[in-house]
């Protein structure tokens, strides 16, 4: 990153503020450090010199305590606004990286989430020393050390000379150790998010080990990782250490020469005592600001690290979709056509030509092996992940025109089309709350004005899920307040929840990703009950299914299959080869992007769980 990067000011917008105003205080400061010099040599060598009496230079010493104050107070609101430019900033860039993020789809999110997390959390936090410390000592380096040296060219030549030989020496040096600096905050931060990413994967699979008796395992691992980060952080504080050593010594130096010359010639008499003062004086003001933007540049260097990391996030190219103008169908009479859709997996399509329709109000179930990408194909009809060859369809029921009344999903405008749906994940969200704030999105109950939750809609929607009786039995009720993700509530409790919220939506179209999973027999027929109430509802429900029960209740099945791809094929698509982790993208996706902090499933009104998905 460079001094001052441009995509710094695109993708934080108050940072241009912050550098407007920086740059203003910085020319006020460098013409108030030139005065103060000037008062006190003009007010010390008359009475040196001449003996003047005090009531002489009396108003030179007025105006000297008044540039004093007026430097104390451009420091303190270069401070006051550079602490809130930075939070600005870091918000701005945060707000950048999430919304990006949310674009890249699911299978990105899911390799990248820890990592992406840490750089949310610690890591653009670090960008704070940048805007506190660097930026403004790097203008006032534009701004004092030019004017001071013009002003001591004025007053001595040969000072002036000194110091100009040796300015830039203090650059040269600068970029030549930055660049090992650079490095190094580099893989401290790499260590950090890896060291991140073990703790957030040890966290979500604590519960695991424990059942396992391994969780003592990983412990030499991640003390590995905190020694690994510490050493790093050495390296970086030693040649921190070092260049700054490096500009203390070069800028003694020139001080120490500009001193020695001056004095001898004011031992010659070649110089007079006002400009010789000036000049000393004015001398460490040349070379401060150059010693200062070196020290913060390193202080600010995993901060530089992190804002490029994101730059890097924010500029990664999106999938490859058409411009999206149209408003999506009414989805209560039109089909879903999945036409020969294919998507790139590692070496392999999954789906592979997947053909099939789906009908208004039916009953639809998704089967296939392990891996064969059941949850991609949903993510595909959910519009969150691309289709890299075929597309999916919107075909007004019951048209002969199939052509002139078919859009292609990746044409239609996200918002529209995630009205009408409610998705229902196998980990619904559940944020910390009451039952109740749970299942109506915190919507109150029978409201005035009519934008509430029905009272009795709410008690018929529990029964046919099962979940009244879940209430029934906790003595608060619907009061009962449960943990973040469902702590308190068994597994079959949350699926019956995340029914309950489903069932209180109006949405055309309900999908569930194994909403049977690891549930009792009593548990999985009381959800398929619910599946089927939704269906009598008229609402197209389309449903992940790997037990029979749930299959032999559906009006219609879709085989997805997978199959490797060929040499022609990968050498056509280079997705084919890309590196794709093997793991359940529906249980990797951390905190950071939930359905209730992200603008692409808030949409779903009344779905539980995150627009995530993957390979299966």
């Amino acid at each position: 990153m460079r001094p001052l990067d441009p995509r710094l000011l695109k993708y934080a917008r108050s940072a241009r503020r912050h550098i407007l105003l920086t740059a203003g205080l910085g020319i006020v400061t460098a013409a108030l450090v030139i005065v103060q010099a000037l008062l006190i040599s003009g007010a010390a060598s008359p009475v040196i010199t001449d003996r003047a009496p005090l009531g002489e230079v009396l108003p030179l010493i007025i105006a000297l305590i008044c540039v004093v104050i007026a430097r104390a107070l451009a420091h303190a609101v270069r401070d006051a606004t550079a602490h809130r430019a930075a939070d600005r900033a870091i918000r701005e860039l945060r707000s950048a990286v999430i919304t990006h993020a949310e674009k890249l789809g699911p299978r990105w999110r899911a390799l990248h989430a820890s990592d992406t997390t840490t750089l949310l959390t610690r890591g653009l936090d670090d960008l704070s020393a940048y805007f506190v410390k660097f930026l403004p000592q790097l203008f006032l380096t534009c701004t004092v050390t030019p004017l001071a040296l013009a002003t001591i060219l004025t007053l001595d030549f040969w000072s002036a000379l000194i110091a100009a030989l040796v300015v830039p020496l203090i650059p040269v040096f600068m970029i030549l150790i930055g660049r090992f600096t650079q490095e190094s905050s580099k893989a401290k931060l790499t260590a950090m998010e890896r060291l991140g990413s073990q703790l957030l994967d040890l966290i979500a699979g604590l519960p695991t080990l424990r059942g396992l008796g391994s969780e003592r395992g990983p412990r030499k691992h991640l003390e590995a990782l905190g020694k690994q980060n510490t050493r790093l952080t050495m390296a970086t504080l030693r040649v921190a250490f070092l260049s700054g050593a490096v500009l203390e010594f070069l800028a003694t130096l020139s001080v120490a020469l500009v001193a020695v010359e001056v004095g001898m010639r004011l031992v010659s008499g070649s110089i007079d005592l006002f400009s010789g003062l000036a000049v000393i004086m004015l001398a460490p003001e040349v070379f401060e600001p150059l010693r200062q933007v070196g020290a913060q540049f390193h202080a600010s260097a995993n901060g530089v690290a992190a804002a490029e990391a994101a730059f890097a996030i924010i500029e990664e190219p999106l999938p490859q979709n058409k411009e999206k103008r149209q408003k999506a169908p009414e989805m209560r009479t039109t089909d879903i056509v999945l036409d020969n859709v294919c998507v790139a997996a590692r070496g392999a399509w999954a789906p592979a030509e997947l053909s099939a329709t789906i009908t208004p109000g039916s009953l639809t179930a998704l089967v296939g092996a392990s891996g064969a990408g059941k949850t991609t194909t949903v993510m595909t009809i959910l519009g969150v992940e691309p289709t890299t060859r075929g597309q999916v369809l919107l075909r007004s029921h019951g048209d002969e025109d199939e052509a002139a009344n078919s859009c292609d999903l990746a044409e239609v405008d996200e918002e529209t089309w995630w009205d009408q749906i409610t998705w229902v994940p196998q980990a619904p969200t559940i944020l910390p709350g009451t039952l109740l704030d749970n299942v109506t999105d915190g919507a109150v109950l029978d409201n005035h004005e009519g934008d509430g939750v029905n009272s009795e809609r709410l008690r018929e929607a529990a029964e046919s899920t099962g979940f009244s009786e879940v209430v029934d039995a906790l003595a608060h009720g619907w009061a009962t307040r449960v943990g973040h993700g469902g702590v308190g509530l068994s597994v079959g409790q949350r699926q019956r929840l995340a029914l309950t919220r489903a069932m209180l939506d109006d949405s055309p179209i309900v999908v569930l990703d194994e909403p049977t999973a690891h549930l009792d027999a009593v548990s999985e027929e009381t959800v398929i009950k619910a599946i089927e109430h939704m269906h009598r509802q008229g609402r197209t429900v389309i449903v992940i299914a790997h037990r029979n029960a749930v299959v032999a209740r559906a009006d219609s099945v879709i085989d997805v299959t997978t199959r490797l791809a060929t040499p022609e094929e990968i050498a056509e698509y280079p997705i084919l080869v890309a590196h794709r982790e093997e793991e359940d993208l529906s249980v990797t996706l951390p905190g950071f992007l939930n359905d209730h902090h992200s603008d692409t499933t808030d949409h779903m009104v009344g779905a539980s769980g995150h627009v995530d998905g993957g390979q299966r």
